[in-house]
């Protein structure tokens, strides 16, 4: 038997056969007006034959298209940040029902207590510091500070950076110079160093933290916003939109910002963690929220002197620092892919 074949008509093409004889009959038998509806009927017998063909395929719907919560559903990593990081935040909101006893709670029969699992002593759970004070419920207070220092400089700081982003990436000019020639010189400058000179003009306060932590970071969201407004402000929409009349303030608000929202959302769930950890480290240098406020810096910083005899004082606010960093960096990657269309399977 032959390996070779014969070419095939596909099901879906009309033989050009049938076609050229029925024109040729009709341009014999009557030859005005006869080509045109010889060609008709084998139009239509064609593309009665599609129909039949196609009819007999095996054709598949194209899957449904999932929503934002299926997606983020199925991303382990996004789930799993997003739930330590609603405990903590449930925690931290009802620390005084949840809570175990009062953090500034001075007890020295129980200083330096070793957590529960050793056995020694079961009156605190995770401990008690230099003062006896209990430790997990300093951890629970502290969230407080860290939580809510986190989110509002981030809030801050997102919204003066994103504003100040659109300006410099719409209008560009001299407008563009001032505000990136001005993020540039605060670049220059170290967060921590700047931090600790802002703090130590203004002095250690939950507020004066707020606002540092604001000032500290508000570059990236305007460099960010800017990239994307430079590459968004040349396509056809804004075009058409400014050809209609549309105002400055109209085309930035209606349809630059919207298509910008999702690199956002993911960089300031990212930058959360960075505030968290920039405020610890404010705290363990005596530059945070003043004491007896526990917060995790400053639990960390009370405990260094006890490493050797007392591990516990230090290691369980920094596990809760790590832990909480992490899980908004896992929320904030896990959101990244759950967004982006490029990385969705």
């Amino acid at each position: 038997m032959s390996d070779v074949s014969e070419p095939r008509t596909s099901a879906l093409e009309p033989a050009a056969g049938q076609v050229d004889s029925a024109v040729d009959q009709a341009c014999y038998t009557d030859p005005e007006g006869a080509y045109e509806a010889a060609v008709s009927r084998s139009v239509a017998q064609a593309g009665e034959r599609h129909v039949v063909a196609v009819a007999g395929l095996d054709l598949k719907a194209p899957p449904p298209r999932q929503t934002f919560f299926e997606r983020f559903r199925h991303s382990r990593r996004a789930v799993g940040g997003g739930l330590f990081l609603l405990v903590l935040a449930l925690l931290a909101i009802f620390a005084g029902y949840v809570a175990p006893g009062d953090p500034e709670l001075v007890d020295f029969n129980y200083r330096l207590q070793t957590p529960i699992w050793t056995g020694i002593d079961l009156k605190y759970v995770l401990g008690g510091d230099q003062l006896g004070r209990d430790i997990l419920t300093r951890v629970i207070y502290g969230a407080r500070i860290s939580l809510t220092i986190g989110l509002l400089a981030v809030l801050i700081s997102g919204t003066v950076g994103v504003l100040l982003g659109l300006l410099a990436g719409y209008y560009g000019g001299k407008t563009d110079e001032v505000i990136m020639r001005l993020a540039d010189v605060q670049l220059a400058i170290p967060y921590i160093l700047l931090a600790i000179a802002l703090v130590g003009i203004m002095g250690p306060s939950l507020r004066n933290l707020i606002i540092v932590m604001s000032v500290s970071i508000w570059m990236t969201y305007a460099r960010t916003v800017r990239g994307l407004v430079l590459s968004l402000r040349e396509q056809q929409f804004i075009e058409a939109a400014r050809t209609v009349g549309g105002s400055d303030l109209r085309i930035i608000f209606r349809h630059i910002l919207p298509n910008v929202w999702t690199p956002l959302i993911v960089l300031a769930s990212q930058q959360v963690g960075f505030v968290i950890i920039l405020e610890s480290a404010l705290s363990y240098l005596g530059l945070g929220v003043p004491p007896p406020t526990p917060t995790w810096g400053s639990m960390i910083a009370d405990g260094r002197g006890y490493l050797s005899t007392a591990w516990h004082v230090t290691t369980m606010p920094g596990l809760v620092l790590m832990s909480t960093v992490l899980a908004v960096n896992f929320f904030g990657d896990g959101l990244r892919d759950v967004l982006d269309p490029k990385l969705r399977m």
